[in-house]
């Protein structure tokens, strides 16, 4: 409360983009300290520089009308709007007589240019609050003052600075500003129009602030213990399952510091370094607007693609012919989510065996990731390609064949999401096309047919990446 001091009778406006919660909402609990009538606001912008993919939209669908009850409930359900923020919030504040619309802050350069037309917009009234970051951009410097490039050195110098501060709490009862009619969420059309194909992503995830500190909870209770162990098994619940309620804003990444912290994490290895990475790849966003389509190395803007539309088009359907690689593009497809280590391997395949740029792949998983994050998409794009200031070497070309056989050692994975192959095995599930005849048709495949054969061959497309290295260097 604001010092016991009366009540505001000006209504002020919270705006909600990707922050869809109540507990630790930094605008919303400066809203609350301020006394004032309350009316939330979530705006789907049509000027977004870009706009959610479909499987965003679908989880955006769910996550906003679970936000709608809460609030509702609260006393302040939300109003929502179509079009662009710079020219519907100034009209709404006008029509109230708002005196302030907070919000917190978006940390994408260019999204945060759109906030700076809106503030343009409303002379100034616009607040931003910081969020969605442990550590405030430019916070974390080398010992001469300078942004840090490589994730290791970032994150233990991270890790000197003050811990993130404590959560907020979910507030009471809303003094909510009522009685104006917006849009109904359905007509958004957000969900798929026939066929809907997003029976998988409700069947593997259940949107909303209250269910993300569930997942939160069964994560730290049965499987954080088991984290450096499991976190690499993509047929093992050994990961967190977090970041699409963290791409939305549905729970903190400081909420999940100080929970984890309670119970046992180490912010320097494990788990919480992975919410580290997050944070690296944030932080260079701010720096590198264009990170999702320019290599943070410029010379990688001359690599020798040369892979075909037909190889994409088998990539996307999950019929590469490398099991392993496939059972993460159908994982992706049906879920909207792909195993961490899949995708290393995944991505690895597209830019190094087919050769098709870095920059589909970051728009296809962009697409059809319900966790479609920009800083962790490009950053992990860029690190697995090579390209990006703290990466992975462009030579380092991971072999399907042996990463299946490494950590899918007894074909769950692949036969959970590679059914034609469930008969082949052990031994030949990840390499099929080295089964003989009879074997195969033991196992009823047919490869070319009820699989595909591999649309290359992996040691001779090493060499043609590696010579193509060697053409960039020159």
């Amino acid at each position: 409360m604001n010092g016991g001091s009366a009540p505001s009778s000006t209504p002020v406006i919270l705006w909600f983009r990707r922050d869809l919660r109540l507990a630790d909402n930094p605008a919303l609990n400066e809203a609350v300290r301020s006394r004032a009538p309350i009316l939330p606001v979530f705006i789907l912008e049509d000027d977004l520089p870009r706009p959610p993919g479909g499987a965003s939209r679908w989880w955006l669908h769910h996550s906003l009308a679970a936000l709608a009850g809460a609030l509702a409930a609260k006393g302040a359900p939300p109003l929502l709007l179509k079009g662009s923020a710079a020219r519907l919030l100034p009209q709404l504040a006008a029509r109230i007589g708002a005196g302030r619309i907070l919000a917190n802050r978006r940390n994408d350069p260019k999204e945060a240019a759109l906030d700076a037309r809106v503030a343009q917009a409303l002379d100034g009234r616009l607040d931003l609050m910081a969020d969605d970051l442990l550590f405030e951009p430019g916070s974390v410097l080398t010992q001469a003052g300078q942004p840090v490039q490589v994730f290791t050195p970032f994150w233990r110098n991270a890790l000197k600075l003050p811990a993130p501060p404590r959560p907020l709490p979910a507030p009471g009862g809303l003094n909510g500003f009522t009685g104006l009619n917006g849009d109904a969420l359905a007509d958004w059309r957000l969900l798929p129009a026939k066929p809907d194909w997003s029976a998988g992503l409700a069947g593997a995830w259940n949107p909303g602030e209250a269910a993300a500190h569930r997942r939160l909870g069964d994560f730290l209770d049965h499987d954080l213990d088991g984290y450096a162990r499991l976190r690499d098994v993509p047929s093992r619940p050994g990961t967190s399952r977090m970041s699409p309620y963290l791409a939305f804003g549905e729970i903190s990444p400081r909420q999940i510091w100080h929970v984890a912290r309670a119970a046992g994490a180490h912010p320097a290895e494990g788990f919480l370094r992975e919410l580290g990475w997050r944070e690296f790849c944030h932080h260079m966003l701010i720096r590198h607007p264009d990170m999702a389509r320019k290599p943070q190395r410029p010379e990688f803007e001359r690599f020798p693609w040369s892979g075909t539309d037909g190889q994409w088009t088998a990539f996307t359907k999950g019929q590469t012919g490398y099991p392993i690689v496939d059972a993460g593009l159908r994982e992706l497809w049906t879920t909207g989510w792909m195993h961490n280590r899949v995708r290393m391997i995944v991505a690895s395949f597209l830019v190094k065996d087919l050769l098709i740029p870095w920059q589909k792949g970051e728009t296809w998983f962009w697409d059809t990731l319900v966790d479609a994050d920009a800083g962790n998409n490009a950053g992990g794009w860029q690190w697995v390609t090579g390209c990006g200031m703290d990466s992975a070497p462009y030579f380092r070309i991971f072999n399907p064949v042996l990463q299946g056989q490494k950590f899918d050692p007894d074909g769950v994975y692949v036969r959970r999401w590679c059914p034609e192959l469930a008969k082949l095995p052990d031994r030949f599930l990840h390499a099929p096309w080295t089964a003989s005849p009879l074997e195969l048709a033991a196992a009823g495949v047919r490869l070319g047919a009820t699989y595909p054969d591999p649309l290359v061959n992996h040691d001779a497309a090493r060499k043609k990446a590696l010579a193509a290295l060697e053409r960039l260097k020159g």
